[in-house]
């Protein structure tokens, strides 16, 4: 929530993206056929995916918004999906298909993993998969940090000291100026708080719970206080978490199967999907096409891209 750590965090994307862009520049001619630079960063092949698809009746009160905050999709997805307007009105019992699989970019021994650009958190144990669930995130203009970082404190209620960055963000935009929150129905920490090894950043639930799965908070992790409320008995002091920014994520699933899940490059990393893509070295058990189409929408879901047998 410090403005001052993230301007320092940023310089890490230009060498993202000149990594990337050499890789594209070599790829250019073929599409998935040339030899990649051996200082290109290649993420691995996934081999797990979490969500599914499942039907929604939707309750009083509910809205497309409300209902991708909740579940992990994008509403602009959720709406063309069911062929409804994405402008227009939803009421109670109407029925959703809502398709929320992502893929989980890696597998650690124990800690939390958070995706910026896929705006999901993972929890291991024991090096299972525990739990995942959609975060809200750092405006661009304000942006969650990428590292790794270490669970320092786990508190209830906390009070939340506005940064003075925050303090005058509040006078320039004609707002009563606080500089502090104490626990209760106003304050923007809700009721938990897991503070991270660098002052002033943590996840914390919310009491916006539509801001879940957008990039609108000053730096700092949102979960929905029903999620963050079930993982709060998971964490402990010192466990790892590290945050990444992988917009581009590939799975390769134990029966073969090969998923692909794209999303916008929020944060103007300069990322290129395609050279990621092609840096796997699988073009020949893909559907190129597919792929090609999936990279140009960037809808943020998971989907095969398996090529057909007769192809």
């Amino acid at each position: 929530m410090q403005q001052e750590w993230q301007c320092r965090t940023v310089s890490h994307f230009p060498a993202v993206w000149s990594r990337a862009h050499r890789v594209g520049m070599m790829v250019f001619c073929l599409w998935l056929g040339c030899a990649i630079a051996d200082d290109a960063p290649v993420p691995a092949l996934s081999e797990t995916i979490t969500g599914g698809e499942f039907e929604y009746v939707i309750q009083p009160g509910d809205f497309l918004i409300k209902i991708s905050a909740r579940y992990g999709v994008d509403p602009v997805v959720l709406a063309r999906e069911n062929g409804i307007d994405y402008h227009g009105y939803v009421y109670p019992g109407q029925r959703l298909r809502i398709t929320n699989r992502h893929i989980v970019p890696e597998r650690l021994s124990d800690g939390i993993l958070i995706n910026l650009p896929q705006r999901m958190l993972f929890l291991f144990r024991g090096g299972e998969l525990r739990a995942s669930y959609p975060v809200g995130l750092g405006r661009p203009t304000w942006r969650t940090p990428a590292g790794d970082f270490t669970v320092r404190t786990l508190e209830l209620n906390k009070e939340w000291i506005v940064p003075k960055s925050i303090q005058e963000e509040m006078r320039r935009e004609g707002k009563i100026v606080n500089t502090s929150v104490p626990p209760g129905p106003d304050n923007p920490l809700g009721k938990y708080w897991i503070g991270l090894s660098r002052l002033g950043y943590g996840i914390h639930s919310t009491i916006a719970p539509v801001s879940i799965y957008q990039f609108q908070s000053h730096g700092c992790i949102r979960l929905h206080p029903d999620d963050i409320g079930a993982m709060f008995a998971e964490v402990r002091i010192g466990m790892p978490v590290r945050i990444i920014y992988q917009n581009t994520l590939l799975a390769r699933l134990p029966d073969g199967r090969i998923f692909l899940e794209v999303h916008p490059d929020a944060y103007n990393a300069g990322t290129d999907p395609l050279a990621e893509v092609q840096a796997q070295g699988i073009g020949e058990h893909i559907d190129e096409q597919q792929a090609r189409a999936m990279i140009a929408a960037r809808d943020g879901l998971a989907q095969e891209i398996t090529r057909p047998a007769d192809k």
